[in-house]
């Protein structure tokens, strides 16, 4: 069986060993210990692609968790996991919309905001070079 240190996971994951030790905590993987150090399985791993991936779809370490701990390798199509992860996703679907329509508008404004003062500049730029009382 494979297992992983600390820095591996951590790398490949583009997280912290602070992070990994939160995650820990909070009961999302739980690797062995061998003497001070932390060994972590393949399950450990799978499960923190899982969280990482949660995180930047939004989700609470504590929605990542309900839902990770609701997979039952020997039920693999479990109605009510597939029922709250879709749930999920579309709690989050609306919320990830919002965001990017936030962020259209934003882009807007930037621009109007933008061409304005470039506009003004212009402006300025020529009514100085004619201005006699330079």
């Amino acid at each position: 069986m494979r297992t992983y240190g600390i820095r591996e996971l951590g790398q490949e994951f583009g997280i912290t060993a602070r992070t990994l030790r939160h995650y820990e905590e909070k009961g999302l993987i739980s690797p062995e210990r061998q003497g001070l150090t932390r060994v972590f399985s393949e399950r450990d791993r799978v499960r923190l692609n899982l969280t990482v991936r949660g995180r930047r779809l939004g989700f609470s370490l504590d929605e990542i968790k309900e839902i990770i701990d609701m997979h039952d390798p020997s039920a693999p199509n479990d109605q009510a996991q597939i029922l709250l992860l879709c749930s999920k996703i579309e709690k989050y679907r609306s919320v990830l919309i919002n965001k990017i329509n936030d962020i259209s508008d934003t882009l807007k404004l930037m621009n109007e905001v933008e061409r304005d003062a470039l506009s003004t500049l212009d402006r300025h730029a020529g009514h100085e070079a004619v201005s006699p009382t330079r």
